[in-house]
């Protein structure tokens, strides 16, 4: 008979229980220390945890445990459950009160068995077969339905086989243990329903942050791109870095807690370009805004040539009535030339339109002179140059397609960003993240933007955002406006910026010794743009140059 003393231990027991319960964030976890602990503070020798389907209709399988057989299935162990759903209804809809988790389920009432071949009303067939096949005695039974806070049933906790702890002998489950039982399935149902809860939470958070991507992406298909990978670089070097046991960052450690606020903010990290034009956005040549103006220039090319026809065909008519076949021949030599003259004009300034990596000065030089030199008749019949200052401008770009006004208003994107996330009111275990987010655009030697922030004022976690925007960048291949790099092109980049002070030098060294690159370039990148990287002479020129 159990004693005052030890129905305090277990009492004491269960306390400690619920407490480690209302902790774990892990469902698994979690549904397997329910199961657990039911059978400890029991004494049972075996027990299985069902969960109600999301139509209501059966219970599924969850955790399997039987000690003396070695049984564990579900959870966390990694090995799956392959017994169909337990129904709750037989074929015509009728409760399926012969199974004794149904009926508790069905009934919200405790069932509790002294041994199964003896006891009526239920169907324990299936239990005879499986201790036939495997030589086990199914004896006790205890079947407690788990009802959250709104009254609701979300699962059943069936405990098998009570043991006598001295002697192992198996035991009907006492009134304690059917007491300690539905106390524990209680707390482990609240427990259950509040994590459920903060995931759907978490889901739907989630779902409103991919809105605005979404919203994103159907401003410019590029960015959206963007949006998903740089917080899956991100993640991928954050690992990365976690699993570093030696050097500068020996002593960076993540937890779930930490993983969950730094993939936020990689989701959350441009969704400030929201405000940004989406003519900026996707400017794929130099002239482009809600269309590419190099069509303008044609028209005004086709103009000229028109006009120069026009010229030389009113020279032919003046010398009718003379006869000047030189003349003729100078006239028409001259229009020839002309027209091959505004078309190599034309053609070179749409060769200028497409952004490079380096404009010539002398290109530029160029743009200026035929903007000058060439004169139109435009639509209200002006007398105007054949460039507009702001043609010009925008022609004479010395590399990319973005004016400096235009790189300013990309720029603003991030100050939009952090203004964005300090107005939210985020949790303590996300309270990070609008620094996380608002800091990939900060350089190690304080010339980034938009704070100038050096490397010793900002996180661990800003610093490997900043490197995986970068590299996203280089590599990416749905930019309107360039193709994405080879591998060793980009690596070879991001190496002569550790060295400059523009990220951070400890976190590449990571980023190459643990293969980061490598991993993202697999997951990401097209194959031809998978090249070698020489590891040691990277690191070497990213140290010395």
């Amino acid at each position: 008979m159990e004693t005052l003393d030890d129905l305090f231990l277990r009492l004491e027991k269960l306390n400690e229980v619920g407490a480690a319960l209302s902790k774990e964030r892990n469902i698994d976890r979690l549904l397997e220390g329910i199961l657990v602990a039911a059978k400890n503070i029991t004494h049972a020798d075996g027990g299985t945890l069902y969960r109600i389907t999301d139509d209501g209709r059966a219970l599924r399988f969850e955790i399997m445990r039987t000690d003396s057989l070695g049984i564990a299935l579900g959870g966390t162990t990694g090995n799956p459950i392959t017994l169909p759903d337990l129904a709750l209804t037989d074929e015509q809809g009728q409760p399926n009160n012969a199974m004794i988790a149904a009926y508790a389920a069905i009934n919200d009432q405790t069932v509790n068995i002294a041994d199964a071949y003896t006891a009526a009303g239920f169907d324990f067939s299936g239990t005879r077969k499986f201790d036939e096949r495997t030589g086990y005695r199914s004896k006790s039974f205890l079947a407690v339905p788990m009802k959250n806070h709104e009254n609701r049933i979300i699962g059943v906790l069936q405990l098998i086989n009570a043991l006598q702890p001295e002697t192992g002998e198996v035991l009907p489950f006492s009134a304690p243990d059917q007491r300690l039982a539905e106390s524990l399935a209680s707390q482990a149902a609240i427990a259950i329903t509040n994590r459920q809860l903060v995931l759907q939470l978490e889901a739907l958070f989630e779902a409103f942050i991919n809105l605005i991507n979404i919203a994103i992406d159907e401003k410019s298909p590029y960015t959206g791109g963007h949006c998903e990978r740089v917080p899956a670089l991100t993640m991928m070097l954050a690992e990365a870095v976690n699993e570093t046991g030696s050097g500068p960052l020996a002593d960076f450690r993540m937890t779930d807690k930490d993983r969950y606020e730094l993939k936020i903010a990689g989701l959350l990290h441009d969704c400030g370009k929201v405000t940004t034009p989406v003519h900026v956005v996707d400017k794929a040549t130099k002239l482009q805004t809600i269309f590419d103006r190099i069509k303008l220039i044609d028209t005004r090319a086709e103009v000229l040539k028109r006009d120069a026809e026009i010229q030389s065909l009113r020279d032919q008519l003046a010398l009718r009535g003379a006869i000047n076949p030189a003349l003729e021949q100078q006239i028409q030599a001259r229009l020839v030339e002309e027209i091959a003259a505004i078309d190599d004009d034309t053609e070179f300034l749409r060769r200028a339109n497409i952004g490079g990596e380096a404009m010539k000065p002398e290109d530029q030089q160029r743009v200026r002179d035929i903007g000058r030199r060439r004169r139109w008749v435009n639509e209200i019949g002006e007398d105007t140059e054949f460039l507009a200052r702001d043609e010009v401008e925008n022609l004479t770009i010395r590399a990319g397609t973005l004016t400096q006004s235009e790189r300013e208003v990309i720029n603003n994107h991030i100050v939009a960003t952090i203004k964005m996330l300090e107005q939210l009111p985020w949790p303590n275990h996300l309270r990070n993240v609008p620094e996380y987010a608002g800091g990939h655009h900060e350089r190690m030697d304080g010339k980034g933007y938009p704070r100038g922030l050096t490397r010793d004022q900002m996180s661990v976690q800003a610093r490997i955002m900043g490197i995986a925007d970068i590299f996203e960048a280089l590599t990416a291949r749905d930019r309107p406006y360039k193709a994405g790099m080879k591998l060793s092109q980009a690596v070879s980049i991001l190496a002569n910026f550790s060295r400059n002070g523009h990220i951070d030098p400890d976190l590449f060294e990571v980023f190459i010794r643990r293969k980061v690159y490598r991993k993202y370039a697999d997951a990401f990148l097209k194959p031809q743009q998978i090249d070698e990287v020489d590891e040691a002479a990277t690191l070497a020129s990213a140290a010395h140059g």
